[in-house]
């Protein structure tokens, strides 16, 4: 049993987190936390309301760590530097916090959603794709393809997916970044209308 940490509100969830990381997101509640830092659940229902709170904590620190990190590695880059530094930022985290990474998935409330550091996640997508000079709505295209292809390799790496095959996935990413920024550079707009229902 780990030693008891202090019980405030962000000393659990950031413990938590680590349990996370330690055990898996969806192992995370309420129970497994207080009997890890040697308290009954009752402890702890002062500062979290129940597990799907203490959940919701976890990812809201976990989009916050990103969205920090990935500001930090935009910090005075452009174009493909950009784009290469901040999917490195996606691909690190989630090898490094795979519990925090599956939290920052998780579907919250819209007005949470909206308080959280999610957004900045978007707008440092669009500040990447000013240097590729995309309009509206092709640059919300760009943002989704990008959030699709980072999440989207990151699940299956932590998947072990890429484990047991050529060339070395590390290879593979670097690719992936180069087809990405050629995709920006010649982005096809003006394109066929989506059907409509007759």
């Amino acid at each position: 049993m780990a030693a008891r940490v202090g019980l405030t509100a962000e000393g659990l969830v950031r413990t938590a987190a680590d349990l996370a990381d330690e055990l898996g997101f969806d192992q995370v509640t309420v129970s497994v936390l207080a009997r890890h830092v040697g308290v009954k659940p009752a402890s702890l229902y002062s500062h979290v309301r129940n597990s799907e709170d203490l959940r919701t904590r976890i990812a809201l620190l976990a989009l916050a760590e990103m969205a920090d990190e990935g500001a930090a590695a935009l910090a005075g880059r452009a174009g493909r530097d950009a784009l290469e530094a901040f999917a490195e930022v996606y691909r690190d985290y989630a090898r490094s916090h795979p519990g925090r990474y599956a939290a920052a998935r998780l579907p919250l409330a819209p007005e949470v959603a909206a308080a959280s550091a999610g957004p900045r996640h978007a707008r440092m997508m669009r500040a990447i794709l000013h240097g590729y000079e995309l309009p509206e709505p092709e640059a919300t295209h760009a943002v989704r393809l990008l959030g699709s292809v980072f999440h989207g390799y990151a699940d299956l790496e932590l998947s072990g997916a890429f484990s047991h095959s050529a060339p070395d996935s590390r290879e593979s990413w670097t690719r992936i970044v180069d087809a990405l920024d050629v995709a920006l550079r010649h982005w096809p707009t003006g394109g066929s209308q989506p059907l409509r229902p007759s």
